[in-house]
C-alpha cells in the first residue's frame, strides 16, 4: 500500500534545453481545467486504492511555481484535502527561483509544505543561458533567504555537471557559492542527452561542445570530495545531505516502495502494478472522462521483476541493499537469486559485501548504470 504520492504540474514559463520531463509552455494553456481534472484523478485513485498512511508528498514538474497565486493555493489545498495524514513526514515542492517570490513561499508554508527543491544547476550566467534557464545568482540567494525567514529551512539545491563549456573550476565555483547558502541537501546530476530536447538535436548536428568523458568523471570526483569536505554525506549516487535531511520521498523510490503518481505524464506503483499516465493534456483529460483514469500503460510486475528492481533501485543508496529485507519481501536470498551477477561484480570491484548488505564501491558509483544493468532480465 502506498505511503507516498507524487503530483505533476506540467506547465513551464520557458523550456530548458536539456529537459525531457512532460511539460508545456504555460501561456495559453487550460491551467484551471487541468486542476479540475487532476482533482478528479485524485478522487478516483483513492476510491479505487485508499491509503491508511501518507508519509511523503512531492510536487514536481514542469514548474509547480509557474502557477499563479490563486491556482497554486487551490492546488496545494486540493493535495491536503485528499492526501493529508497525521503521520506525514515530508511535503516537498519543486521551485524555480525566478518564479518563487515571498507570496508563493507563504502559500507553501501555510499549506504545510516543509521542504523546497530549488532548481539552480549552475551559478555562471553563461552556463545558465546555455541551459535555457532564466534565473540568475541573485534569484537563488533571495529565494533561499526568504524561505529561511519563513521557517522553510529544509532546502535542497539541484546542481548539474558535465554541461556544455563547463570546466572543473566552474563546477568548483558553483559549489563554493552553493555551500555559502548553508542549505542541508544537494542533488547533483550529470547532463544526460535525452531525445526530443534542444541539446539532443544540437548534439546530433555536432553543435554541442561537451566535456570529455574523463573531464566529466573528474567533475563527479570533485563533487564527492567537496561535499565530504563540507560535511555532506553521500547517501545516494546523486544526493548529499546533512544528518537527518535525506529526501524521505526519494527514499521511497530507492527502497522500491509503492507510491501514487497523479497528473499528466506521472507514473505510479500501486498494488504491484506500474501505471503510466498520458502526457498530452487533451489526452490526459479525455481518458479521465472516458475511464476515470489517465493510464496509457499498465504493467503488472512479476516476482522476478520486483526482485530485479529491488537490486537496481536499492543499489543507488550508498548503504546498499539488505538481504534480510530482500528475504522478508520475496522469501529468497538475493545472493542465491543473483549469485553469478553479484560474484562477477565483486570480482570487478564494483560492489562490496558486508554482512547481509550489498553496496556499490567507490568505483561502482562511477559505473552505476553498468552495475544496474547486470540485474535486468536475468531471473
Amino acid at each position: 500500500m502506498p505511503e507516498a504520492a507524487y503530483f505533476h504540474i506540467p506547465f513551464c514559463v520557458n523550456i530548458c534545453h536539456y529537459c525531457d520531463f512532460n511539460k508545456v509552455f504555460l501561456k495559453g494553456q487550460p491551467v484551471n481545467e487541468y486542476l479540475d481534472y487532476i482533482e478528479k484523478e485524485m478522487k478516483n485513485t483513492l476510491k479505487q486504492s485508499p491509503f491508511s498512511s501518507m508519509k511523503t508528498l512531492f510536487v514536481g514538474g514542469g514548474t509547480p511555481t509557474a502557477l499563479d497565486y490563486e491556482q497554486f493555493e487551490r492546488f496545494l489545498t486540493m493535495v491536503n484535502r485528499y492526501f493529508s495524514s497525521s503521520d506525514r513526514q515530508e511535503f516537498t515542492v519543486e521551485s524555480n527561483p525566478e518564479q518563487t517570490d515571498l507570496r508563493k513561499l507563504e502559500i507553501m508554508r501555510d499549506a504545510g509544505v516543509n521542504r523546497l527543491s530549488i532548481g539552480v544547476q549552475a551559478f555562471q550566467d553563461n552556463l545558465l543561458k546555455e541551459l535555457g534557464r532564466t534565473h540568475n545568482q541573485e534569484d537563488v540567494v533571495r529565494t533561499v533567504s526568504e524561505a529561511k525567514r519563513l521557517g522553510l529551512d529544509n532546502i535542497s539545491l539541484d546542481i548539474m555537471f558535465g554541461l556544455p563549456r563547463q570546466t572543473v573550476d566552474m563546477l568548483k565555483e558553483t559549489l563554493d557559492i552553493a555551500f555559502s547558502l548553508e542549505v542541508p541537501h544537494f542533488s547533483a546530476y550529470s547532463l544526460q542527452l535525452e531525445r526530443k530536447t534542444v541539446f539532443y538535436n544540437r548534439a546530433a548536428k555536432g553543435e554541442l561542445l561537451l566535456p570529455e568523458q574523463e573531464e566529466e568523471a573528474r567533475m563527479y570526483e570533485v563533487l564527492m570530495e567537496e561535499m565530504d569536505k563540507h560535511g555532506y554525506v553521500q547517501y545516494e549516487i546523486s544526493n548529499f545531505t546533512k544528518l537527518g535531511y535525506e529526501s524521505r520521498h526519494n527514499l521511497q523510490y530507492w527502497d522500491n516502495n509503492e507510491y501514487y503518481g497523479i497528473g499528466a505524464g506521472a507514473h505510479s506503483y500501486v498494488n504491484g502494478t506500474r501505471n503510466a499516465n498520458a502526457g498530452p493534456l487533451k489526452k490526459y483529460m479525455s481518458l479521465i472522462d472516458e475511464t476515470g483514469f489517465p493510464y496509457i500503460h499498465k504493467d503488472v510486475l512479476s516476482s522476478s521483476e520486483k526482485m530485479e528492481e529491488e537490486l537496481f533501485m536499492g543499489l543507488r543508496k550508498m548503504k546498499g541493499v539488505s538481504d534480510q529485507r530482500f528475504m522478508e519481501r520475496y522469501g529468497l536470498s538475493m545472493f542465491d537469486v543473483f549469485g553469478s551477477q553479484i560474484d562477477k561484480l565483486l570480482e570487478r570491484g564494483l560492489v562490496k559485501r558486508s554482512g547481509d548488505m550489498l553496496a556499490l564501491t567507490r568505483n561502482g558509483t562511477f559505473l552505476g548504470n553498468e552495475v544496474f544493468q547486470e540485474f535486468i532480465g536475468v531471473v
